[in-house]
């Protein structure tokens, strides 16, 4: 894992405060977002409806997420910051990230590959939420095409107690998550916002094979 020094961590608090001031100041437009979930069809592999607004997201490479723009894996490998509308300080959120093409669009056996879920979220804080899986990154097997990594967003009624096994970013059992059934489950509707990327193969795809083990 890189190390950012002194200055780099000085370089990407930079990045987080501009990020965070033009995700606000745009007002969060997203008109088009119903239409890329479904014309990609995200709707209706992973959820029902479409979100009516858009989750920010940026990578520490500096690679942002466009509503189905492609990046690599070596771009998207570290943990990402979010930014989206929220109602009031004290209403929770539950992030999904989630792959609906494992191992391939054309042959998704094991959809959805979940990378990443967090529950009670205060506001836009991902940090300060409960972690049901951690952070793994893409990983798309080598020539099975583009993946779809869909983000997510809903909000949650309450504080909800999750009985899922917490799994760490070493734990490779993610496989056949339906995030609308975990939606379901605790009565979290349909998700206020998302965006997704997509990604293919590249070298850094072993890397995260590597770190992937049987047990936490």
């Amino acid at each position: 894992m890189k190390i950012l020094s002194s200055s780099g961590r000085r370089s990407w608090d930079l990045v987080v405060v501009v990020f965070v001031g033009v995700a606000l100041a745009s007002g969060f437009r997203s008109e088009d977002v119903a239409e890329s979930f479904t014309s990609n069809e995200i709707v209706p592999d992973v959820i029902a409806e479409p979100p009516q607004a858009m989750v920010q997201v940026l990578f520490p490479s500096g690679a942002k997420v466009e509503m189905g723009n492609e990046l690599t894996p070596t771009q998207v490998k570290d943990k990402p910051m979010l930014d989206w509308k929220v109602d009031d300080g004290g209403t929770l959120y539950t992030l999904i990230l989630t792959d609906p093409d494992a191992p391939s669009r054309a042959n998704p056996k094991m959809r959805e590959w979940k990378h990443w879920l967090v529950v009670n979220i205060p506001g836009v804080a991902v940090s300060k939420g409960t972690v049901l899986a951690d952070f793994v990154s893409s990983a798309p097997p080598q020539a099975s095409g583009l993946h779809r990594y869909v983000f997510l967003v809903y909000k949650q009624p309450g504080k909800i107690n999750p009985d899922e096994p917490v799994l760490s970013k070493h734990n490779p059992n993610r496989a056949q998550f339906q995030a609308a059934e975990f939606a379901e489950k605790y009565n979290l509707g349909s998700p206020i916002a998302g965006n997704f990327y997509q990604a293919q193969y590249d070298d850094h795809v072993p890397q995260v094979y590597a770190s992937l083990t049987e047990h936490d």
